[in-house]
């Protein structure tokens, strides 16, 4: 994924990754979440960390249930969930669950 976010390689080839976005969620300044679906088999989900308009981090997810959870300081008892994935045809299938505490 680095190659094409960076330009490096097109993504013209008709056997590689569709990089087709169905949303995309600002969660707070610098942090933006990017959700996709590639046919019926490969769900994935892009987090992007901005600094000065500029991609810092890049963490990216297939085919896993994903729940973005704000990290709170020690004595906070409840946590607030920041994003959730919304992949379809979930009824049809299972997929393994991943936090990502912020």
């Amino acid at each position: 994924m680095m190659k094409l976010l960076t330009g490096e390689v097109s993504n013209n080839n008709n056997n590689s990754f569709k990089f087709e976005p169905r949303s995309v969620d600002a969660i707070d300044d610098h942090r933006v979440i990017v959700e996709g679906w590639e046919g019926a088999k490969a769900y994935w989900v892009h987090v992007w960390t901005f600094k000065d308009g500029v991609i810092t981090q890049f963490r990216e997810y297939f085919n896993t249930w994903l729940t973005v959870t704000e990290l709170r300081p020690m004595g906070w008892v409840h946590s607030t969930t920041l994003w959730q994935s919304h992949p379809r045809d979930l009824a049809k299938r299972s997929l393994p669950g991943l936090m990502l505490a912020i």
